[in-house]
């Protein structure tokens, strides 16, 4: 019997075999550690990190804590790495309003309406993820704060280029201290929701946005 006859190599498909082993043992590590990012999330961003322990990931998940620590070090890298994954929720949400609009002061527009619409309906559970991150990342988290901070350079970088490029393309005055600007801009923004969702109305993050749209109409060209 030749080697046409027995349909080809045994090594081959032996290798076939392989193959397709480890993808279905890829796939289904990189489904596990979704599972475990989106369930820690959730807990994460409702009862804090601090008190969220990994027992409480366990009973969420229904996983071992073996096999949550096969997927992340420890504690702290599970926390940073939620805290990315909740934020990247938060951004491509954020990135789709601002995408939609055409000129710089409508895109800044966009980034005020959504944050006022955090307090109703949060992109994900429990509210915004860097401002609850922030509570909790002290000099006892310095991992956590890194990641935090990580987040707040992300955001405000992100203001940056929307207002230069309004600059450029002279949707803006050249005047505008951008630096100053960008901070003015979140750091109003992410007040104006801890006064809200202390409050328990959106009156505070209402009136902020409506004083930032005000401001920004000075602004615009």
């Amino acid at each position: 019997m030749n080697r046409q006859q027995t349909g080809g190599s045994p090594v081959k498909g032996l290798r076939k075999i392989r193959y397709r082993s480890v993808s279905l043992f890829m796939r289904n590590s990189e489904a596990t550690k979704e599972t475990i990012l989106k369930r820690s999330g959730v807990l994460f961003n409702t009862r804090g990190y601090k008190a969220t322990s990994i027992s409480h990931i366990t009973d969420a998940t229904g996983l071992t804590k073996g096999a949550i620590y096969r997927h992340f070090t420890n504690k702290s890298e599970l926390e940073t790495e939620t805290l990315m994954h909740l934020s990247g929720i938060m951004f491509e949400k954020l990135r789709e309003r601002i995408k939609e609009q055409q000129t710089a002061g409508d895109k800044l527009r966009a980034v005020f309406r959504f944050f006022e619409s955090y307090i109703d309906s949060p992109p994900v559970k429990g509210g915004c993820p860097l401002m609850n991150a922030a509570v909790e990342a002290d000099d006892a988290h310095p991992v956590l704060r890194k990641g935090a901070i990580k987040i707040l350079n992300a955001i405000r970088d992100s203001l940056l280029t929307i207002l230069n490029n309004g600059i450029k393309y002279k949707q803006l005055k050249p005047t505008i201290d951008v630096e100053m600007y960008a901070t003015l801009v979140f750091a109003s923004l992410e007040g104006a929701i801890m006064m809200s969702k202390l409050t328990g109305n959106n009156i505070d993050i209402k009136k902020t946005v409506a004083f930032l749209e005000k401001q920004l109409q000075e602004f615009e060209l």
